[in-house]
């Protein structure tokens, strides 16, 4: 990688704050971190003096990030590590994968031409023509996830954690009914989805321990991806002996080129599809109920007209912005917001800071379901623009058609409390109290 420009060098305690998980469970003061540094240095050097990680530009104004996701040739997926990883985790990734810094080989680690012939085998699926021909099976989904929030918060006097009981659980078993997996195995599924996103946090990797040592942590992000290779290669098998008409036998039966694909980059389209597919919708259906419960006149306002409900899903999205970084490979020498880029130069992306950036945003902080026009980058944008982004909002608004039939309103009655990660973040508890309709 080339030396990178001395200007711009963000200050340490900033520059912690970017790569510390525990500082994305403190969502207000990240957001004036990202405010200072958008107003004072958009395009900020990120390095630490302990060498924990590679140095690389952090992008934090709305207009640097859509270019730089725009322009897939200047601003490469590979070879390097497309999210953000500490030396020892690009060590590991190596080692794991036979070279590469990918531990997981999937659409958003490839590149043209061979992203897009990958992308085609399942986009089909994921657009809104067919979406519709499976909306009754999602809504009768919805329904029982309701149920069971109902159940739970009548046998609690009325409080549930709205995370666990639903946000979790109901776009888990959508994804998992169109990829073809059994309900019986859901709960795996949702377990190693934790452990590959929640490895940062204590209360989501499952594994017992507070404040784990970062080997611990790439520990538990690798058996998690040995446990999904397993079991998606088992039904790869199956799959192919009785072909269906769900996602996973498109890509068991699929060929690229003439040829099927190899099982490195099969097993990390299941994964990409299980995992992604699911923990990202959470976050922002959580985020909308936050915002709903923090504003009981809204949630009465979208109850009597539901065509306010599109307006608050994709609020929800950008205000949560689930996915919050990905990382670029500059393939020549560029600039970005007037900083020169140096040809191979690591650069973070980040949709957090981009999302809430006040020159696109008119006080982006507010949770505003009429905001328009909403540009928000959280599903990314050109080629690398998110798959399953469709499918992301018919869970979404069918959920709340669902739970504002059935609720009369709802109140917060605790603490809402983020998950540690520096990827995909989101809520990780939403205690409220429900008041049935």
């Amino acid at each position: 990688m080339a030396t990178l420009a001395k200007e711009n060098v963000a200050p340490a305690d900033i520059a912690w704050e970017v790569i510390d998980p525990k500082a994305y469970a403190e969502w207000d003061h990240l957001l004036d971190t990202f405010d200072w540094l958008r107003e004072h240095m958009p395009v900020a050097r990120i390095e630490r003096p302990e060498a924990l990680h590679p140095p690389f530009w952090l992008v934090t104004r709305y207009d640097d990030v859509m270019r730089i996701s725009k322009d897939n040739a200047t601003f490469l997926n590979n070879p390097r590590t497309v999210v953000f990883s500490t030396n020892d985790g690009i060590e590991f990734a190596k080692a794991y994968s036979g070279g590469t810094e990918h531990m997981v080989a999937s659409l958003v680690t490839f590149d043209a031409p061979i992203h897009m012939k990958y992308r085609k085998l399942t986009q089909e699926w994921f657009m809104p023509k067919n979406l519709r021909t499976i909306e009754g099976e999602v809504r009768g989904i919805a329904k029982a996830a309701v149920d069971r929030l109902l159940a739970a918060a009548g046998e609690n006097g009325g409080v549930v954690d709205f995370s666990k009981a639903v946000a979790a659980p109901y776009p888990l078993h959508v994804v998992m009914q169109i990829l073809g997996v059994p309900e019986k195995d859901e709960q795996r599924m949702l377990m190693l989805t934790q452990q590959m996103f929640g490895g940062q946090d204590e209360d989501l990797n499952q594994s017992g321990m507070k404040d784990l040592p970062p080997e611990v942590v790439l520990q538990i992000v690798a058996g998690a991806v040995k446990d999904f290779e397993a079991y998606f290669a088992k039904l790869t098998a199956e799959k192919r002996a009785n072909p269906t008409g769900d996602v996973a036998s498109t890509i068991a039966n699929a060929t690229v080129d003439g040829e099927p694909l190899n099982d490195r980059d099969m097993m990390g389209y299941y994964i990409i599809v299980a995992a992604a597919g699911h923990d990202t919708t959470s976050a922002s259906t959580a985020g909308a109920m936050l915002a709903l419960a923090q504003d009981p006149e809204q949630w009465a306002r979208v109850k009597a007209d539901r065509s306010l409900l599109a307006g608050i899903v994709e609020e929800a999205i950008r205000w949560t912005s689930p996915v919050q970084h990905f990382m670029r490979t500059a393939a020549e020498d560029t600039e970005v917001g007037g900083q020169k880029i140096a040809k191979g130069d690591w650069l973070m992306i980040n949709y957090v800071a981009a999302n809430h950036d006040p020159a696109q945003f008119d006080n982006p902080r507010k949770f505003d379901a009429a905001r328009s026009p909403n540009r928000h980058l959280a599903f990314g944008a050109g080629a690398h623009q998110c798959l399953g982004l469709h499918l992301a909002r018919l869970e979404m608004r069918i959920l709340f058609e669902e739970l504002l039939d059935r609720i009369d309103a709802v109140e917060l009655a605790g603490e809402a409390k983020r998950s540690n990660s520096t990827f995909v973040g989101g809520l990780k508890t939403l205690p409220l109290r429900i008041t049935p309709g």
